[in-house]
């Protein structure tokens, strides 16, 4: 990505290299992942891209598991290093693409920089989620460690990573436009497999919305050769059906919570090839 001469956003909170911490990390309605996560070499991948616990969480006022992990304390002061300047970049260019596709009335998130666990709007939040968005306060949150888990998981790049953050900006959109709020309120009457089947269809519009992104900042000129593959395995690293290979499962379409690979793809690459978020009505699609 050519992302060096593009705005960086002011609206980056960076939490790294505070002081010590231990806290219970909350896991609302993914509890039915505790035994996966124990058994699990890749129990912090299941979690990945988008994760609605913290969502759940904050809607429900769910329960609390109190699975405790040490922070890890650095005593120099967070730096204005290249990694947070390339985040400042995407997340500037994601406020410039809404704020154009929302006539002006876009309310930008801000990306917190964390190490290990932090506090949110929706209680404590922990890298082992992967990246997440709080609606609560409306932050998306960050642990830059999970670049290299894309990279483990086949999917390196900097486009996959701004993939990433883009992703979590979509669901910020679904905030604003009360998406979110609508699905939830469907999920509280209806059973455990509908309930996973509404999860995936939010996870998949986020995907389109990265995708909506990625047309624009295309035009923009800041895509090089081999930037859309990136993005696509992104899409496709994190399917639920790979995820749940990889694990040594049989792919379970009914616990699906954010889509198999080729739906991952399919709607990342509509948002991209459209630049239109009306295109991008998983409701109605799936």
């Amino acid at each position: 990505m050519r992302w060096k001469n593009s705005r960086q956003s002011t609206n980056i909170e960076d939490r790294r290299g505070e002081g010590p911490a231990q806290a219970g990390m909350p896991i609302g309605g993914l509890l039915r992942f505790i035994p996966f996560l124990m058994r699990s070499k890749i129990g912090r991948i299941i979690l990945v891209v988008g994760s609605l616990f913290l969502a759940y969480q904050h809607f429900t006022g769910g329960n609390m598991m109190g699975l405790q992990q040490s922070h890890t304390s650095s005593s120099t002061a967070p730096r204005n290093d290249e990694n947070k300047q390339f985040v400042a970049a995407v997340l500037g260019s994601t406020e410039n693409v809404w704020n154009k596709l929302l006539d002006g009335k876009y309310q930008p998130p801000k990306l917190v920089l964390y190490n290990n666990v932090t506090q949110t709007g929706c209680g404590t939040g922990s890298a082992q989620s992967g990246p997440f968005y709080c609606p609560a306060d409306k932050k998306v949150y960050l642990d830059l460690s999970f670049m290299n888990e894309l990279k483990q998981l086949g999917a390196p790049g900097d486009f996959a990573f701004a993939y990433v953050i883009a992703h979590e900006v979509g669901h910020h959109v679904q905030n604003l436009l009360g998406t979110s709020t609508k699905v939830h309120q469907m999920q509280q009457r209806s059973s455990k497999v509908e309930t996973n089947r509404l999860s995936v269809k939010l996870e998949l519009q986020a995907d389109c919305y990265a995708g909506v992104w990625g047309h624009y900042v295309n035009q923009q000129g800041m895509l090089e050769a081999g930037d859309i593959d990136e993005g696509i395995k992104a899409a496709s690293a994190v399917g639920d059906d790979r995820l749940q290979q990889m694990a040594g499962q049989a792919v379970q379409p009914d616990a699906f919570t954010h889509g198999s690979s080729a739906q991952r793809i399919e709607w990342f690459k509509k948002g991209f090839e459209t630049g239109d978020p009306r295109q991008c009505n998983t409701f109605s699609a799936i």
